[in-house]
């Protein structure tokens, strides 16, 4: 079998995973177009070790290695799309991104005046710190 059929299966497997990723919505889509890339990868190692004949067989030892990966990244995936789904009651990516909490302006660090560590917000008070640690000194 010439290497070219295997590798145009694998392109094609992989532009067919990265579109997923890139025009699907839901989370979990996306999580089996990563897969489709995956299986891509594995392919193009598999033919490339029986092609070069390889007496080691590093290419189905990659193989092996990615598939393991893949499993334990589906797996996390999953778990995480679970938990977001539970929270928040939708897979969509995009109403995930929307419903993110916004960040509050007034809502300064800098501002806590019971942060020890917080640098002074004004010229003046940095002022007043350096005079404090100069009378004692």
């Amino acid at each position: 079998m010439h290497l070219a059929y295997p590798a145009v299966l694998a392109a094609l497997l992989f532009c067919t995973g990265l579109y997923g990723v890139l025009a699907r919505r839901n989370a979990i889509l996306v999580l089996m177009s990563v897969e489709l890339m995956l299986n891509a990868v594995n392919l193009n190692l598999v033919a490339f070790d029986v092609w070069l004949r390889d007496a080691l067989h590093s290419g189905q030892a990659l193989t092996l290695f990615t598939i393991a990966i893949a499993a334990a990244e589906i797996g996390i995936g999953l778990a995480i799309v679970l938990a977001v789904h539970r929270n928040r009651g939708t897979a969509d990516i995009d109403k995930l991104r929307d419903s993110a909490e916004p960040r509050d302006p007034d809502d300064d660090p800098h501002d806590d005046p019971d942060n020890p560590h917080a640098p002074s917000a004004t010229p003046a008070a940095a002022d007043v710190a350096d005079k404090k640690a100069e009378a004692t000194a």
